[in-house]
């Protein structure tokens, strides 16, 4: 039998009240930013991810992954600012 951790993700300062659906699409955007400037293997990215896994219904993911694949996704994904010159 496979044994499974259930974990939420810790408290973040940023969305204090009980509505996590801030919290759940900012973890997306910050998941993505994460690994477009330091790729997928880069671990601190995946608390993002298992963030946005928790706290966002997959029906949403889906649609942003959609989105984001056909160039439509309305959120901020650029990394510009980011970057070191």
């Amino acid at each position: 039998m496979t044994e499974y951790k259930l974990q939420t993700p810790g408290f973040d300062a940023r969305f204090p009240q009980q509505n996590q659906t801030k919290h759940c699409y900012q973890s997306y955007l910050d998941y993505h930013k994460c690994i477009a400037l330091k790729g997928e293997d880069f671990e601190p990215c995946k608390v993002f991810w298992h963030t946005f896994q928790s706290l966002c219904p997959t029906e949403w993911i889906e649609s942003w992954d959609d989105q984001r694949a056909n160039g439509t996704f309305p959120g901020d994904l650029s990394i510009e600012q980011f970057k070191k010159d």
